[in-house]
């Protein structure tokens, strides 16, 4: 069962924000951690099988540890084809955020996917315009 969060109305509007410039759907953890989640259509098969699974095809996007100066601890990660994955990070980079990986989850699978994951330390609004800006391409 989720826990209810206690959060100031501010970080509420806030993480409504975010999510809103994302177009993902959000909820407040304890922290209180602000987390986006994002479905995209992917058209993949592993071992040979279509999939739908979120651990597939959902970007994901976080902020936390809120500062007085509205700056916080901002996170995502999504799936891009392999063939999308350079430009993903030079996008990512030329935004000033740092890329912190790249790397598969799965083996088998068509086309060819990877993991990239990234962070800053930014104004969650900024960032999540940041981020949208840059996986824009990947549809």
């Amino acid at each position: 069962m989720a826990q209810k969060v206690k959060v100031s109305p501010q970080f509420q509007r806030l993480c409504n924000q975010f999510a809103r410039i994302l177009g993902g759907e959000h909820e407040i953890d304890p922290g209180p951690v602000c987390f986006v989640s994002r479905a995209r259509k992917i058209n993949e098969t592993i071992l040979g099988r279509r999939t739908n699974s979120p651990l597939v095809r959902y970007q994901l996007f976080s902020f936390e540890s809120l500062d007085k100066s509205g700056r916080a601890l901002c996170l995502g990660e999504t799936a891009a084809r392999q063939d999308q994955a350079n430009q993903l990070i030079r996008n990512l980079q030329k935004r000033g955020i740092i890329v912190t990986a790249l790397h598969n989850h799965w083996l088998f699978e068509q086309p060819r996917l990877m993991y990239i994951h990234w962070e800053s330390i930014d104004n969650p609004i900024a960032f999540a315009r940041k981020s949208k800006e840059s996986i824009a391409f990947l549809g």
